[in-house]
């Protein structure tokens, strides 16, 4: 076989994917792209017109090169000059096949060649498979098992965790900066295991997989374009390193548990010194001046018949939500309690720092999830905080969003559950005892003090300019009066949302 004319290298690459024969003038709606298309010319015009609408045919219907068929008793012995001039118009090659190779020949000579790779792309695969498994079962997969993925295919490779750090990487050429492909991480890892997406930047193909068995456990980011051998990889390699996460996740059981454990102690403590509170936060990194706490009702919602309904995660994920929070949250101190709610109601509490912003982390691990967050606090006074923040379940549950203690918008929230008639009844009912007390509105202004600071008695003082023995006196008596407990979380809700009906506004004339 010969080319007829000076093909340019770029044409000479196309690959071949399988050969055929046809002599008809219109052959292009038989094609599928990629074949060697061969013909003896039996009916194919001279006029140079007709011979361009021909190549232009078979060009268009992806034919990735033309064979002409020459020989005795054949209509051609070489090429005619309107078929080259048309088919170098066309940028489609033209070879020729002399009278002593049959077509059948050639058409075997493609498919065995076509074998051949397809062989040699299975032999690649098997071999990089078998490095990719020795290298999953060192202590350490996960480097090991990138560096033999890039070194078999010149693929970059990076793992992250949910949250887009990196755990591992290994690359060939100069590093993919991980903020190019920071919005393809963030699509994907949105979705959890559901899905994967691609992109370019710089020039290089991106691609992003989940990782996981059955939850979401990292991301995986390929820089680079797999050929076919790669390709066939990458489900093998994707399994190996999810396995991988797997194992660490279960390797980090014990730690989660002692931090879970470090919490209880941490929250069981009525009288935690300053220092002790700030010294058992610091033992897990946490060094943030003010805390807060964070309550999570795990319990699905049940839908028609009392079946779970397709949001919020089961009672029996409750711990794998505490351990995704526990990954999220600097300090990793999350725990799973008996929730007071319906039987099957699980809780998750955490204590995060003021300035992580939980109601993104909430949005990813637990959304559709009634949560309450409770007010900043010193790290000795976070039992307020908690306490705040599981009174805030109900409201959550009514409104299906996080509500924050400190956010006006949860006020308004709470005060637009009822008209205010009723609210100010309730407030008075609530502290219609300090109303009546001498001093009462002094009382009452501690307690909203208080409430504000989270419980934070010298935070009162300052505000109120007096001594916290002073602060600590008035909250008694008011306590006495009221018939209330400030260690119950129902009764300091009551006595929070009382005094913000009150600084809500006046009641409506008549209400009282």
């Amino acid at each position: 076989m010969a080319l007829t004319y000076d093909v340019p290298p770029e044409l000479l690459s196309r690959t071949i994917e399988a050969a055929t024969v046809s002599d008809l003038l219109v052959p292009g709606k038989w094609l599928q792209g990629g074949e060697l298309l061969m013909t003896i010319g039996l009916l194919l015009p001279m006029e140079p017109a007709a011979c361009r609408a021909y190549v232009r045919d078979v060009a268009e219907g992806g034919a990735a090169c033309l064979a002409l068929g020459l020989g005795h008793g054949l209509p051609y012995q070489e090429a005619p000059e309107p078929l080259v001039t048309a088919a170098r118009e066309a940028g489609l090659p033209l070879l020729t096949v002399p009278d002593e190779v049959p077509f059948i020949a050639v058409t075997k000579a493609v498919f065995d060649a076509r074998a051949t790779e397809q062989r040699e792309v299975l032999h690649r695969a098997f071999a990089t498979q078998r490095r990719l498994t020795a290298a999953a079962a060192t202590s350490d997969g996960l480097q090991p098992m990138l560096e033999e993925w890039t070194a078999a295919t010149g693929i970059g490779a990076t793992v992250l965790d949910p949250l887009g750090r990196q755990l591992a990487t290994a690359e060939q050429e100069p590093r993919t900066p991980l903020e190019h492909a920071h919005d393809l991480v963030e699509r994907v890892a949105a979705r959890g295991l559901r899905g994967s997406a691609t992109s370019t930047a710089g020039g290089r193909q991106l691609e992003v997989q989940p990782l996981g068995a059955r939850r979401l456990r990292g991301l995986l980011l390929l820089a680079g374009r797999p050929d076919d051998a790669a390709r066939s990889v990458v489900p093998g390699l994707i399994s190996l390193l999810s396995l991988e996460l797997e194992r660490r996740h279960l390797r980090d059981e014990p730690e989660r548990r002692r931090r879970s454990a470090l919490l209880s102690e941490l929250l069981a403590d009525e009288e935690l010194a300053a220092d002790r509170a700030r010294d058992m936060l610091a033992s897990v990194g946490l060094s943030a001046e003010r805390v807060r706490a964070v309550v999570v009702e795990s319990a699905p919602a049940t839908g028609a018949g009392g079946d779970p309904a397709p949001v919020g995660p089961s009672e029996g994920a409750a711990q794998e939500t505490a351990a995704d929070l526990a990954l999220a949250m600097p300090g990793g101190l999350v725990r799973v309690t008996g929730g007071p709610g319906p039987a099957s109601a699980q809780l998750i509490e955490a204590v995060v720092g003021e300035e992580l912003d939980i109601h993104a982390v909430l949005g990813r691990f637990a959304p559709h999830c009634p949560a309450g967050i409770g007010p900043a606090t010193a790290p000795e006074a976070v039992r307020v905080s908690l306490r705040q923040a599981t009174g805030l379940l109900a409201v959550s549950r009514t409104s299906g969003a996080p509500v924050e203690a400190r956010q006006s918008e949860a006020a308004r929230l709470l005060l637009g559950l009822g008209d205010r008639r009723t609210l100010h009844g309730y407030a008075d009912t609530v502290l219609g005892p300090l109303d009546l007390a001498e001093h009462g509105e002094e009382l009452i202004a501690t307690l909203s003090a208080w409430l504000e600071t989270g419980g934070a008695w010298d935070a009162t003082s300052r505000r109120l300019g007096v001594h916290r023995h002073t602060v600590r006196n008035r909250l008694d008596k008011a306590m006495d009066l009221t018939g209330r407990r400030l260690e119950d979380p129902d009764d300091r809700f009551d006595l929070w949302l009382a005094t913000r009906i009150r600084r809500g506004g006046a009641p409506l004339p008549g209400s009282r």
